[in-house]
């Protein structure tokens, strides 16, 4: 015994996941009002215990070698996992190893809170898979992916429950696994289901201009232009009789918001008559609004709006409607998703940086804009008190790339 006192060891990281409490120096921390250079975060118990200068001869335990920090990316709506499951037409994978494998695609691309779209509808095509047994089928593979026993949860799953107003099927399965999940405790006022209503007529709504949808069949069927315009016809005439199909589903979400059950979005408004009907549902968010009209009045009500960073990366909507990057320019832009493509996100804010917006505001609409939308006040912002899920970022050629994730578990 030497009477000198030692520090006890210090617990080797794993590759699985980050430690609860370390220290991150030497990166510039994109905070929500500035960048903070050479920055120092500690982080304790998985949270954000305090931001600052780094400080000479201090040694920290990840060396950020001055990247980019961003909050973990929260992604609101993505169709990315329908397309991992089913790459082609007839080509279906497992469930387990596909949310396996897109989750991989999700973590490279910074996303660390991600929101799957379960279309509850019974539009089945071949392209997409889609029906009412496989927004079931989906539900469940999350469900059962979040419960497996892991040392590590590399990417926080969650449902975008979407509702097909006008599908009598995707209605009754949807209000099937809502008193599910409300039984189960696992929907209540302080966690409520995540549901955007949608109404794809022809006509209206995405394909206001019918062309495009026209188009679109014609492309996909390897039809004529006037048979696709029989068929988008036929499509129009049978949707429409659905009327009635669609004023009892809006009167059942607007009661779920009423009692704090649901967080209602409303899929590609058009006017602001139609957010004003959203607004009187209890809706919270519009999702990829249409017009210019419809995202100023989404904002004069103090809803979310929220836009596809694929679009913004393309300069257009692929559906001739207002651009994303218009709507930003206007400051009517809250949050961005994914859409379908996990990496469009980073690229999205940053091609906004590019634009002229500031980069803490463009990070913003991929961080703590989405989160805002879908509730999750614990995350999104590199502030005090926030889960300390941190991306570091390069620029290569002038473009983000995710160069590491510590999400806390």
């Amino acid at each position: 015994m030497t009477g000198i006192e030692t520090a006890p060891a210090t617990a080797a990281w794993t590759l699985q996941c980050a430690p609860q409490s370390y220290v991150v120096g030497h990166v510039r921390a994109v905070l929500p009002d500035r960048i903070l250079d050479d920055a120092r975060i500690v982080v304790r118990d998985g949270m954000i215990e305090e931001i600052g200068p780094s400080t000479p001869g201090v040694r920290s335990d990840v060396d950020g070698g001055g990247l980019l920090c961003v909050p973990g990316l929260v992604d609101v709506h993505s169709d990315g996992l329908e397309k991992e499951r089913l790459p082609r037409p007839g080509v279906e994978l497992p469930w387990a190893f596909s949310l396996m494998s897109f989750e991989g695609k999700v973590r490279a691309a910074g996303v660390t809170t991600v929101f799957h779209g379960a279309s509850f509808s019974d539009r089945a095509t071949a392209t997409t898979g889609r029906s009412v047994h496989v927004a079931q089928q989906m539900c469940e593979s999350i469900e059962d992916w979040n419960t497996r026993e892991t040392d590590a949860r590399l990417v926080d799953h969650r449902v975008l429950h979407r509702l097909d107003v006008r599908s009598a099927p995707g209605f009754a399965a949807m209000r099937e696994e809502f008193d599910r999940l409300v039984a189960a405790g696992v929907v209540t006022t302080t966690t409520p289901a995540v549901i955007s209503h949608e109404d794809h007529t022809p006509g209206i709504g995405q394909y206001a201009d019918r062309t495009y949808y026209e188009n679109h069949i014609a492309g996909v069927r390897g039809i004529s232009a006037e048979d696709a315009r029989r068929v988008v016809d036929g499509l129009a005439a049978e949707r429409e009789a659905n009327a009635g199909i669609r004023d009892e589903t809006m009167g059942w979400l607007a009661e779920q918001s009423r009692m704090g059950l649901a967080r209602v979005f409303g899929h590609d408004p058009e006017s602001a008559v139609e957010i004003a009907d959203l607004a009187a549902r209890g809706g919270n968010v519009a999702e990829f609004p249409t017009t210019v009209e419809a995202a100023r009045e989404a904002r004069d009500r103090g809803m979310s709006v929220v836009m596809g960073g694929p679009n913004v990366l393309r300069g257009r909507s692929h559906s001739g409607n207002v651009s994303a990057g218009e709507l930003a320019d206007l400051g009517l832009v809250t949050a961005l998703a994914s859409d379908y493509l996990p990496s469009s996100l980073l690229g999205a804010a940053f091609a906004l940086a590019e634009r002229g917006m500031a980069l803490p505001a463009a990070v913003g609409l991929v961080t703590s804009g989405p989160a805002t939308a879908v509730g999750l006040a614990d995350r999104g912002a590199l502030t005090t008190g926030q889960r300390a899920d941190l991306v570091l970022v390069s620029l290569e050629h002038g473009h983000p790339v995710t160069r590491a994730v510590l999400r806390a578990s």
